[in-house]
This record gives C-alpha cells, structure tokens and sequence, in this order.
C-alpha cells in the first residue's frame, strides 16, 4: 500500500488522525502536547482556572483500532 498525502478534508477522519499521532515517536507526541497546551493557554490563559466546570454530554470521541 502506498501511502501520499491528502488535502480533501474528507479525508482527514478520527482513524487517519490517531495512526498519524501514533506514528510519532514519544518526544514528539510531547512536543505536540506542549505545543497545543501553550496554543490554548496563550489564547485563553484564564482556562487553567476554571475550577466548576461541568463535562458536556455526548461530547466524547471513542475511537477504536481496526
């Protein structure tokens, strides 16, 4: 199987997002944590506070290995 490169959004499903993120080595999936965590943080620095927040319902993504 060949694998190549994609720009069709349609493409980009829950699957293909999580072997791309498991095809990265342990630094770089922590590279990746920390770059996303500073992302949210340096947009919205008062969510590191938020103490009462509820979870939403329905809103969780259980992905699955096939």
């Amino acid at each position: 199987m060949i694998e190549t490169i994609s720009h069709d959004l349609e493409e980009e499903t829950p699957e293909s997002k999580a072997r791309w993120f498991q095809s990265l080595s342990l630094s770089e999936r922590m590279e990746m944590l920390c770059f996303f965590t500073d992302l949210v943080l340096e947009n919205n620095p008062m969510i590191a506070r938020r103490k009462d927040d509820q979870p939403v319902a329905g809103r969780i993504r259980v992905l699955s290995e096939a």
